[in-house]
């Protein structure tokens, strides 16, 4: 989500829809509600890199399956991935455009020929394997963020032999991951659904904050799971576990999210409404 601030935050770029200077802020959501990570970044670039780093950053949980949208992924990205030991879960767009990629010479069956493309060259990434490994062991101890490792592998890489031999194997990984996609029910709800409740995460923070975003709060880590962590530290108030999956910040309509102003009119009654105030007195007179 984008929220609007000063063009003085580094972060700061023209967002398209408000063509006002805005800051990006990447979630991750679990998928029992919780934020587990939050981090600025700059918009109208890919989220690939982010949706990684905060996975690996993040060390008091384990994830397995990171859901992203398009806009958080990549071939590379989901080579990347896989390698620091989760899976990329992208719901893309023009799916039924997508094709498959197998290694050259493999026979492709009749019913998927159409789809399906013999194209990936198994020694390249062989060739490139121990420079692959070098890369992921930086981003996993911290030496670059993924963030960075993805900006310079990117479109303007292409040529380039280690970006190429991570595109192939990211290819592959796409189509066993797209036949999961499209066999597997199940895993396709849910990862919908994990993606849906990303987005309503963001919809509830839209409507609790207004206005732009201050110079001194770009750099806050300030998110909802704090109050979940207040409440959990009371035994009178800790949420369940088994309950914290059905807590969903979905609908705001009826829910007061500017708090209640309260004012002591009856102080200042004469100031505000003198003439109320000669009215008293002269009955009390008469």
């Amino acid at each position: 989500m984008s929220r609007e601030t000063s063009k003085r935050v580094w972060q700061a770029r023209v967002d398209p829809r408000r063509q006002t200077p805005s800051v990006g802020i990447y979630s991750h959501v679990r998928d029992n509600w919780g934020i587990s990570y939050a981090q600025p970044i700059v918009l109208n670039e890919r989220q690939a890199g982010a949706a990684i780093e905060g996975v690996v950053r993040d060390e008091r949980l384990e994830t397995a399956q990171l859901a992203v949208d398009t806009h958080g992924y990549t071939d590379v990205a989901m080579t990347l991935a896989r390698l620091l030991g989760f899976d990329l879960c992208p719901r893309l767009k023009a799916l039924k455009d997508r094709h498959l990629f197998i290694a050259r010479g493999t026979a492709v069956p009749e019913a998927i020929r159409s789809i399906c493309h013999a194209r990936i060259d198994v020694q390249k990434i062989v060739d490139h394997w121990e420079s692959i490994v070098h890369l992921v062991a930086s981003v996993h101890r911290g030496h670059t963020s993924a963030v960075h490792a993805l900006a310079r592998f990117g479109s303007a890489s292409r040529g380039d032999p280690l970006c190429e031999a991570m595109v192939q194997l990211g290819k592959l990984l796409r189509t066993v991951f797209l036949a999961d996609y499209f066999v597997n029910a199940t895993f396709r709800r849910e990862l919908l659904r994990v993606l849906n409740r990303g987005e309503a995460v963001n919809a509830s923070k839209r409507a609790i904050y207004t206005g732009r975003v201050a110079g001194y709060q770009a750099g806050r880590d300030d998110e909802m799971q704090a109050a979940l962590d207040r409440w959990n530290a009371r035994r009178s108030t800790a949420v369940p576990p088994e309950l914290i999956g059905r807590i969903a910040p979905t609908r705001t309509e009826g829910i007061n999210l500017r708090g209640v102003f309260r004012f002591p009119i009856e102080q200042y009654l004469e100031r505000l409404l003198p003439s109320r105030g000669v009215r008293n007195v002269a009955v009390g007179r008469a």
